[in-house]
């Protein structure tokens, strides 16, 4: 097996990242200079994403589509259409699989993903470039964002070998997601202020504010009594509060729940497990549904770069033998539906024992005579009930 070092990754010059609280107009800005038709630059865009990502919501909604994906069982199948065992052990003994999976799906949601194979005493690892350092659109990798200093990556002896790129159209769908994990970051953050105001209301004390004596007493007295806000004023001046609408934050409730719901309309289809007090049985099933056909939608993109990029590009470095096998998730029955059509077909058709025994894991026996059990090839009923019913499984 070629051995082969990171090139890429090694050269990025470290960052601070601004962690101030991000607003629509630094969203803005960030996109005007990744969509520049002269010098585009997507650091402060991927610094948006990273931040956005951040969302509990969110990031529940894109993982448990994610980990659909890369934690579905997969083979390597003949052209025919057959399974490869031999291929399918030989791949899924590279332990980067999985990352590569990941690194995939994420690239439909960030932009791009760009990462580099590296084998080093035996060991197989797939490292992911920073986003930050990488312009999709003209193909620039930059190891420092503050300098014009570039390489052209798709130009590079290693691309397409030990370096891979998946996903190079458009900002990604994570920016469609922006303004309302910021809209959301808001109303929270308002909302908070508005607990803090009713649950400690700030207090005032009037003193003589020309003593010293006497200032330095009141203000001792209000940091000794309580936590909440305070101020002095002096006893000749008057304060008075301003009337504020009289709300116990619906209007904050109502966009944060409005910015949840679009958030799980883009990743998950629609709202699965969150409305409460509207939801019922069938609405979550057809909810799960058109998930499962995102996920189903995001397999078909994972295999196709898997078949396109990945396996060629293994086989170019000696990570497996040349073959003519494609890369495929397997097909997931639902065995509740099969059961059912089973148990139904028994009576008119004759059902192989090693097929029951096989995809529902009940062990069927022969037919025993001495229990009064008819000779039958469906399966053996100990209590020597009618052959073909099954419904003492249920």
């Amino acid at each position: 097996m070629s051995t082969h070092t990171p090139t890429l990754a090694p050269k990025i010059a470290p960052k601070a990242i601004s962690q101030t609280r991000r607003d629509i107009a630094d969203w803005k800005w960030a996109k005007q200079l990744a969509t520049s038709p002269k010098e585009p630059k997507v650091y402060l865009l991927q610094d948006v994403f990273t931040d956005v990502a951040g969302d509990a919501l969110l990031t529940s909604q894109m993982n448990n589509r994610r980990e659909q994906t890369i934690s579905a069982p997969w083979e390597m199948a003949t052209p025919d259409g057959k399974p490869d065992e031999k291929m399918t052990a030989t791949v899924g003994a590279i332990p980067a699989v999985t990352d590569l999976l990941g690194h995939i799906w994420d690239s439909e949601w960030y932009g791009n993903s760009v990462v580099e194979l590296s084998a080093e005493k035996e060991a197989r690892k797939v490292t992911l470039i920073n986003r930050r350092n990488i312009i999709p659109a003209n193909g620039r990798f930059y190891p420092d964002t503050s300098l014009n200093n570039y390489i052209e990556y798709r130009n590079i002896r290693e691309f397409g070998a030990w370096v891979l790129e998946f996903n190079a159209d458009g900002l990604g769908l994570l920016d469609k997601v922006v303004p309302h994990v910021l809209f959301k970051k808001f109303a929270q953050s308002c909302w908070s202020e508005l607990c803090e105001i009713y649950g400690i209301p700030p207090r005032v004390m009037k003193t003589d504010t020309r003593d010293p004596a006497m200032l330095d007493r009141a203000e001792a007295m209000m940091r000794d009594v309580g936590a909440a806000a305070w101020f002095i004023i002096d006893s000749t001046e008057d304060f008075n509060f301003a009337n504020a609408v009289n709300t116990n934050g619906d209007v904050y409730n109502n966009l944060i729940s409005l910015c949840n719901n679009e958030l799980s309309m883009l990743v998950s289809g629609a709202i699965i497990g969150q409305d409460t007090a509207h939801g019922n049985e069938s609405k979550e099933k057809v909810s799960i549904g058109l998930l499962e056909r995102l996920v189903d939608a995001d397999k078909r993109m994972a295999e196709s770069y898997m078949n396109a990029v990945v396996i060629p590009a293994w086989i170019r470095i000696g990570w497996i033998p040349a073959t003519t096998a494609r890369f495929r998730f397997k097909t997931v029955e639902d065995t509740d539906k099969l059961w059912t059509y089973t148990r139904e077909l028994l009576p008119y058709k004759d059902v192989d024992n090693a097929f029951i025994e096989e995809k529902f894991g009940i062990r069927v026996a022969s037919p025993n005579p001495s229990k009064g059990g008819e000779h039958s090839p469906l399966f053996w009923r100990g209590d020597g009930g009618e052959v073909g019913d099954l419904s003492f499984f249920d």
